[in-house]
């Protein structure tokens, strides 16, 4: 199973950047791949966050299975997330597509279009630190499978 992160903007080196890299390093179950979509020409704010909503949708893998990021999503401890990702690869899936929006957070219509909306918590995150926190996830969930200590419940 590959794991395909599809996100607004392109990181710059700094330390989100860097958060992102040693967790995706980390991970040898799923080939992680990160494609950063970014608007060519300026946009009028109103229309912004539409403009970056139509850019993650065109970059989704054909039959991936989807999951929005979204502060609405359904909030699941990191066993749920691993169990997530098990049965997914356990069902013969080939690619899941996790979709990080901008500052302006996701539309209704990407929103709608995912399989599964998940939620990082009540507070709100820079989307650009977003990318660490879920490599870090998915990262654990390979641990929690592989039976490894580094979870601790």
């Amino acid at each position: 199973m590959r794991i395909h992160i599809v996100a607004v903007g392109r990181a710059r080196a700094g330390p989100e950047a860097a958060l992102f890299d040693h967790y995706k390093d980390r991970v040898t179950l799923w080939p992680i791949t990160l494609a950063e979509q970014d608007l060519r020409k300026r946009t009028a704010p109103d229309k912004l966050a539409e403009a970056e909503g139509d850019l993650l949708l065109h970059a989704l893998p054909d039959g991936a299975y989807v999951v929005a990021l979204d502060e609405r999503g359904k909030q699941q401890s990191s066993r749920d997330f691993a169990k997530l990702l098990s049965d997914l690869q356990d069902d013969g899936r080939r690619d899941v597509a996790f979709l990080i929006g901008g500052a302006d957070g996701l539309t209704p219509p990407v929103r709608d279009r995912a399989d599964k909306v998940l939620s990082l918590g009540q507070a709100t995150w820079p989307h650009m630190l977003v990318r660490g926190l879920l490599t870090e996830q998915i990262y654990r969930a390979q641990q929690i499978i592989a039976g490894h200590p580094y979870h601790r419940d």
